[in-house]
């Protein structure tokens, strides 16, 4: 047998924080080293971050990333390491791993193949290698291999797939197999979406069965810039046998996860296998050095899978785990000081208060109440215990007027006082009749729900954001809007009013999931924290804004549609790109209980009020990526501003059959 012990890292880094990825990258090579471990793989760009965007057309970023490198190296003593950072070649810049060995670089290895759709844009700063190019690259007055490389370690042969490069149909892994690699490191920066982990997981398998290695997957891990959430799951597999999995959505800065893996069952399986045709050329590319493997007498420890990724629930775990962790960073990144939620006791206000809470259950779980001050470190909590840090950390505010609901008010309460919000109530009517007297005095005439409805609804909810603001800003806290995904999509929101906020958590995802979401969070709740009874209250009431008079009992899906319909036209018109005739053929066997008529004219709807309030997605705060339905027009789904709005298209709808 073959023996060496590997690891991946996954890092919670962020972009131009030198002093606190260095940290982190340190307590990886610590830990790596306290574990016996030989060949570490540090995740894709974690010198200077993921997601540096334009910076990294700084000459200052790339000087500060090699003097950072070149701090690191006696640290690599012992160890083969793959950091990642951007290196300028010929004027063209590209996304490299770094290949360490005991303390001296040994090489660049480029990305192959670049991100450039959804939330990516590699291609704007970085150019993709050629496959089979070989060059040397001065650094600092110092010639270094840089390309397609392979590496001969002491007799142990390893190569990369840098994250995009294993999404391909062409993946770099083939190539690498027939040059008789024993490992290939993946150093990856792969943000949190819905299901996402089961691809990973199917080309981590597959690569080191198909291509006959161990396969060494990293990851980032936190909110790293903003608007992704990395879910860490560090991924470690042997000739098709998953071996070791990390922790995902950690709130520790650092998870390392290892294993130790026998290379001559590798080969030996490979050597077996008919179809394989090793390449017997000369190989330019590969790149050889000395060192000394030590001996490892250690098995494979089982690959752990956590039970909540078990749970038939699983989309609801995600979301309460992606979401805890993106405020958890987001908030702390910001140097805010909690949070505060406008909280009308509605589901999505609700909601938002809800995953706060849970994040703080999550993570003093994990880091201990103790553990999770130090995290955010500058702030003086003081709470002993889960709630008593929720009490520290989230101002509520309920702001009445006279279309309010007693259920509205008394849900919020309840809710608050279930998390151990520090809760507020204030009227806000006399706010909304000066406001009103002011522009019926501009006009010279009364205003009445009969001709000016639209605008009497927009001024209770306006008026509700400074008050709310003023709070965010004498306790330098962060404030939260609570528009959600599916009145994005349509403009059901208020633009300065409900949209106030430095941060919308909750607008990546759609109202129908939210409503059931909350359901399950007040009957189960997520793994190791449990149900939130008292949402009770918010479930019972139909959502609605509440405000029109009483007596009009207004509700969001009397306005707009059913929102199961809203979300299923959504999908078909904006993630498919269908036209309305086409979301019509598609809806009326879904909904046959509705009748083409009446979604016809929600269809209709829908089509006239998305571009009419493209505007206001521009303006929302930003919001978290959770799947590929995201609206968000500055990483995800660009539309006009100024559009002929379907006109053509909703006049075929009219005349067109199911």
């Amino acid at each position: 047998m073959k023996l060496i012990k590997v690891a991946a890292a996954s890092l919670n880094t962020t972009p131009l924080d030198w002093e606190g990825n260095t940290r982190v990258i340190r307590a990886a090579l610590d830990a790596a080293r306290a574990q016996g471990v030989s060949v570490l793989c540090l995740p894709e760009l974690c010198i200077t971050g993921y997601g540096c965007e334009d910076a990294f057309g700084s000459s200052g970023l790339r000087r500060m990333a090699r003097r950072i490198l070149a701090d690191l190296l006696p640290a690599t003593r012992g160890m083969v390491v793959s950091f990642g950072l951007p290196v300028l070649f010929r004027n063209a810049l590209f996304n490299t791993a770094c290949v360490v060995v005991d303390g001296r670089i040994v090489g660049f290895v480029p990305k192959q193949h670049l991100a450039g759709e959804g939330l990516h844009y590699e291609p704007r700063w970085f150019k993709p290698w050629p496959r089979g190019a070989r060059e040397e690259v001065d650094l600092d007055g110092t010639r270094y291999p840089i390309g397609d490389l392979s590496f001969d370690v002491g007799g142990v042969k390893l190569g990369f797939e840098i994250c995009e490069d294993a999404w391909v149909a062409e993946r770099p892994g083939a190539s690498l197999s027939r040059r008789g690699v024993d490992l290939i490191l993946n150093p990856s920066a792969s943000h949190f979406a819905f299901g996402k982990l089961e691809v990973r997981k199917r080309f981590v398998l597959e690569g080191s069965r198909a291509f006959g290695v161990t396969y060494i997957y990293s990851n980032l891990l936190g909110n790293e810039a903003g608007r992704a959430i990395y879910d860490g799951g560090a991924l470690i597999a042997s000739g098709g046998v998953m071996v070791a999995r990390g922790a995902r959505f950690s709130f520790a800065e650092m998870e390392l996860t290892s294993a130790t893996v026998d290379l001559d069952a590798t080969r030996t399986a490979q050597s077996r296998t008919a179809s394989f045709q090793p390449d017997l050329s000369p190989d330019p590319t590969c790149i050889r050095t000395a060192f000394a493997w030590p001996d490892t007498n250690a098995t494979a420890p089982p690959a752990e899978i956590p039970s909540w990724e078990d749970a038939a629930a699983l989309k609801e775990e995600e979301f309460t785990r992606a979401e805890a962790l993106g405020l958890f960073d987001y908030a702390r990144k910001s140097k805010s000081r909690g949070y505060v939620v406008s909280l009308s006791g509605g589901a999505d206000s609700s909601a938002v208060v809800s995953l706060i809470a849970t994040m703080v259950r999550l993570a003093t779980n994990q880091l201990g109440v103790d553990g999770f001050k130090h995290r955010f470190g500058f702030m003086p909590l003081a709470g002993g215990d889960w709630k008593s840090l929720v009490g520290e950390l989230l101002h509520t505010v309920y702001q009445g007027t006279c279309n309010s609901s007693d259920d509205g008010r008394m849900a919020a309460r309840k809710v608050a006082a279930a998390i151990g919000a520090h809760h507020h109530e204030w009227e806000v009517d006399s706010l909304v009749e000066q406001y009103t007297a002011l522009a019926s005095k501009a006009l010279a005439r009364p205003l009445n729900w009969d001709a000016d409805d639209l605008a009497l609804q927009n001024i209770q909810a306006r008026v509700r954001g400074p008050g709310v603001w003023m709070i965010a800003n004498l306790k330098g806290a962060l404030l939260l809007s609570t528009s959600n995904r599916s009145e994005a999509a349509v403009g059901y929101a208020t633009m300065d009013g409900d949209t106030c906020g430095g941060l919308s958590p909750i607008a990546g995802i759609d109202k129908a999931f939210l409503r059931h979401w909350l359901k399950w969070m007040q009957s189960r709740g997520p793994d190791g924290v449990g149900p939130l009874g008292e949402l009770d209250a918010v479930i019972k009431q139909s959502p609605s804004p509440e405000l029109r008079p009483l007596d009009q009992k207004q509700t969001s899906e009397g306005d707009l549609m059913p929102y199961e319909v809203l979300e299923a036209i959504e999908d078909a018109a904006i993630t498919s790109k269908m036209t309305p005739v086409e979301v019509l053929r598609v809806l009326v066997p879904r909904f046959e209980r509705h009748g083409a008529a009446e979604l016809k004219t929600w269809i209709d709807r829908f089509f006239r009020l998305w571009c009419r309030n493209q505007w206001k997605r521009e303006r929302y705060a930003p919001s978290f990526h959770l799947d590929d339905h995201n609206l968000d027009p500055k990483t995800w789904c660009r539309f006009p501003i100024l559009s002929g709005g379907y006109s053509t298209e909703l006049e075929e709808l009219k005349e067109a059959r199911p």
